[in-house]
């Protein structure tokens, strides 16, 4: 009798252990490389408050987010670089972006006693990317850091071998300030590179330019501090040399907060404005506005709410740049848009 009795407890506790494990509701999601460090800090906080919602994101870059959405294979994806009417036009239903928070695109290197910080002008890093400028002393780089022992050594330039939001960034702002990349290779998240090889993912092109001496290629800000590489300062169009700093970044956005379209599809690359670092961008978050499953629905809706609101304090130390507090008002109206029921 005992035996029976301690044998229907264990299975009574085994049952409701299941049940626990049956709540928890998984949303899967995949995309850009850029903001992949604040997702994860923000998955994690978040399920520390809702143990039931567990999260999970792969990033893979920003075109693989915008294909597994549009196929239906993840719940939510995530990009740099806003769809295209093209992309909307061809998904099975409408989708709606969010911004999340904002970084900054650098141009990263490896040069052998380079001591300080190399200052970059926009049609110097687009004729490197070109091909057109091919060694480090060159007079055009030279001119721009006077004083600085720059070595003879070709330049190895190193872009991104994926579809990638932050190709799509460094894209936009190079053909905002050169006509000749504007009409030779363009904006896109994919582009036909004139020169240089690809590394998969932010990861990919870091470490590609860590172990390449001459090597120079573009990440977010947050992979350059992470890896402790050198990365330069570019001059804005008020003519200052910028660098990349949540501070920089956050100026960027102010100038573009007013002019916030109602879909939040906006380039903020060259913007006007002191202190303002020029190769920054919002990231966005992507949702279908009438997903079948309501409940994954409710759990995402809920958790913008949080990201745009108590989420954005963790961006700072990150080494992303907070919204402003008019586009959280904005964002966070528009998610009245999806369908929960």
């Amino acid at each position: 009798m005992k035996l029976t009795k301690a044998l229907l407890v264990v299975a009574a506790a085994t049952c409701s252990v299941a049940g626990l494990a049956a709540q928890v509701l998984q949303i899967n999601g995949a995309g850009a490389t850029f903001p992949a460090p604040i997702y994860t800090k923000w998955f994690s906080e978040y399920n520390k408050l809702h143990r039931n919602v567990e999260i999970n994101y792969q990033p893979l870059g920003s075109g693989a987010g915008i294909r597994q959405l549009t196929n239906q294979t993840v719940f939510f994806g995530a990009t740099d670089g806003p769809m295209t009417d093209e992309q909307l036009k061809a998904a099975p239903g409408a989708i709606l972006h969010f911004p999340t928070v904002l970084g900054a695109v650098v141009p990263i290197y490896n040069i052998q006693g380079a001591k300080v910080d190399l200052k970059f002008t926009g049609p110097v890093l687009a004729n490197i990317f070109l091909g057109k400028i091919t060694k480090w002393n060159d007079p055009a780089i030279a001119k721009l850091n006077p004083g600085v022992s720059l070595p003879g050594t070709d330049i190895a330039v190193v872009h991104r071998s994926d579809a990638s939001g932050t190709t799509f960034i460094w894209t936009d702002y190079l053909s905002k300030i050169s006509p000749e990349w504007k009409s030779k290779v363009g904006v896109n998240t994919s582009v036909n590179w004139p020169t240089g090889i690809g590394g998969k993912g932010s990861d990919g092109v870091t470490g590609v330019v860590t172990q390449s001496p001459g090597a120079i290629g573009y990440v977010e800000l947050v992979y350059a501090l992470q890896n402790k590489i050198s990365y330069g300062v570019v001059q804005n169009t008020a003519g200052e040399f910028v660098k990349g700093s949540v501070q920089s970044v956050t100026a960027a956005a102010a100038a573009a907060a007013p002019k916030m379209p109602a879909d939040f599809r906006v380039s903020i690359t060259n913007p006007p404005g002191k202190d303002v670092y020029p190769i920054a961008s919002f990231t966005w978050l992507i949702f279908y506005e009438n997903p079948k499953d309501k409940a994954r629905s409710k759990a995402m809706v809920d958790f913008m709410q949080w990201a745009l609101t108590d989420g954005q304090k963790y961006a700072a130390a990150l080494g992303y740049a907070p919204l402003p507090a008019a586009v959280v008002k904005q964002a966070t109206a528009a998610l009245a848009k999806i369908k929960t029921s």
